[in-house]
């Protein structure tokens, strides 16, 4: 938390939503808050860096009902769905999910996503901060297609951390653990009503939990935290500690629309080379064509360790600015101040030293190898034996 938030507070009141969980996260000792996608998402249980601690080497569960679905359904879902994303949708079948960007007709991002396909002619697109549902709603109405564009009840939660698939196990049986990573499984948990997928913003073992009846919520979230204690599971909010290390980019921070997909390193989820039309594809293509004038980079910073910047910090390269920092921080188990910095693809090269400008001083700042650590996609076969076993030999 930056020392600018820790002299703030956030009213509470009817204008924003609250979560279906939002009163067990008190509960449970959620201190901060902030606003995305125009509901309450904790932010800090009172100390972050332990809250890491418990997502690197245990399991946690966030509340993560910002996360706005938009529902595309009908006839023509899956014409919309192709003609939002770049990335090629005919390979995403029923039970799968793929991640996507949207972008705009100049090529920019609008959002980056996680899409669920859950039927047939119905699929969800899970967004990061940003009025992604009017923009589906506005590109439907445009295009004259049949379908229906709603925000559904439903709202997920995060299981995230080396020991999720254990809790999952606990709660779902066999089937948690052979799910695999981007594919989901409509279920229910003493009759409630569930979707399940491998995905999640760790970069460790991942579960989000998709709640599709809001009256649930609180015997939902007691029923995990009951079968994660043996595991020592702790109600913790995102970490920007481990997605920084992990490059699990933010949306409003890393991506804007100012960025296309080559600046953030995303080019591969581009597919221009399909039949099917997309919004932007004529400026991707000559983007592609002549090259991207500017890349996210992973930097480290010098000095002691620094809080999260709360702001875009201002980087200079021979006393001019060139970029800017979209987010930092010191890093527990690197021990060292590590970030992104967006910068002209020809100060990218690795070593490259520029001065960073901070509220509390310049610093020293310099391109790096990124990201620091690599996610885990597919449970081991070892891990998933050790937990069947245990559930044996407790039985």
């Amino acid at each position: 938390m930056s020392s600018t938030a820790k002299l703030l507070q956030i009213s509470i009141g009817p204008r924003v939503r609250k979560s279906p969980f939002f009163a067990a996260t008190l509960r449970y000792g959620a201190e901060a808050f902030t606003v995305y996608n125009h509901t309450y998402m904790p932010t800090s249980y009172g100390d972050n860096v332990r809250d890491y601690w418990s997502l690197v080497n245990d399991v946690t569960l966030w509340d993560v009902s910002c996360q706005r679905q938009v529902e595309i359904a009908g006839p023509d879902a899956y014409r919309l769905v192709e003609f939002l994303s770049a990335r090629d949708m005919s390979g995403c079948g029923v039970g799968q999910c793929q991640y996507i960007l949207l972008t705009d007709e100049a090529g920019g991002i609008v959002n980056d996503a996680v899409l669920l396909r859950i039927e047939q002619n119905r699929y969800w697109i899970s967004p990061g901060d940003g009025d992604v549902l009017w923009w589906v709603k506005g590109v439907a109405v445009s295009r004259g297609l049949d379908v229906s564009v709603v925000e559904p009840d439903v709202s997920p939660l995060q299981l995230q951390g080396p020991k999720a698939p254990h809790v999952a196990y606990a709660l779902f049986g066999d089937w948690a653990l052979d799910l695999k990573y981007y594919h989901l499984r409509e279920t229910s948990l003493h009759d409630i009503p569930l979707v399940v997928s491998r995905t999640g913003w760790s970069g460790e073992h991942c579960y989000e939990i998709y709640l599709r009846d809001s009256q649930f919520g609180d015997r939902l979230w007691e029923r995990i935290m009951q079968a994660g204690r043996k595991y020592n599971i702790a109600p913790t909010s995102p970490s920007t500690i481990r997605s920084i290390e992990g490059g699990l980019l933010s949306y409003r921070s890393d991506i804007t629309t100012d960025d296309n997909p080559w600046t953030v390193g995303m080019g591969r989820f581009v597919h221009l080379d399909r039949d099917a039309d997309f919004i932007g594809r004529e400026a991707l293509q000559k983007i592609r064509t002549e090259g991207t004038p500017r890349r996210l980079v992973g930097v480290e910073i010098d000095g002691d360790a620094l809080d999260f910047n709360d702001a875009l910090w201002a980087v200079q390269h021979k006393g001019v600015k060139v970029g800017h920092v979209s987010r930092c921080c010191f890093s527990p188990r690197l021990k060292k101040n590590i970030g992104w910095a967006n910068l002209p693809v020809e100060l990218t090269e690795i070593g490259t030293q520029f001065a960073l400008l901070t509220p509390a001083g310049e610093r020293g700042l310099k391109v790096c190898e990124a990201p620091w650590f690599k996610s885990f996609v597919a449970i081991p076969e070892a891990l998933k034996a050790e937990i069947r076993s245990g559930n044996k030999a407790a039985n």
